[in-house]
């Protein structure tokens, strides 16, 4: 019974997260959403693997970890060059 309760509780906090990722007012928030999503992500493939007794889905789980890491590193870097990149032209403009 507590499996089912944990696994109900993840599922709406990652279906939070999924509103506050669509709904998000800045792209930070947006990109703070997709992360605790990943997070949430790699917990559920944690409750799963002791559930159904398969310790395979742990490894799993850590890669998915790591691709989450470093998708949202590569996706904050993106924003932030973008970011100063108009911060430049606008200087060069005025």
């Amino acid at each position: 019974m507590l499996y089912y309760t944990v696994i109900f509780a993840l599922i709406v906090t990652m279906s939070l997260a999924l509103v506050r990722a669509i709904l998000g007012p800045t792209v930070y928030d947006r990109v703070l959403a997709v992360n605790m999503f990943g997070t949430k992500t790699v917990l559920l493939l944690s409750v799963i693997s002791f559930y159904f007794n398969r310790p395979d889905f742990l490894d799993l789980a850590l890669a998915y970890a790591l691709i989450n890491f470093i998708g949202v590193l590569a996706v904050l870097r993106f924003f932030r060059g973008r970011a100063l990149d108009e911060h430049t032209d606008a200087e060069v403009q005025s």
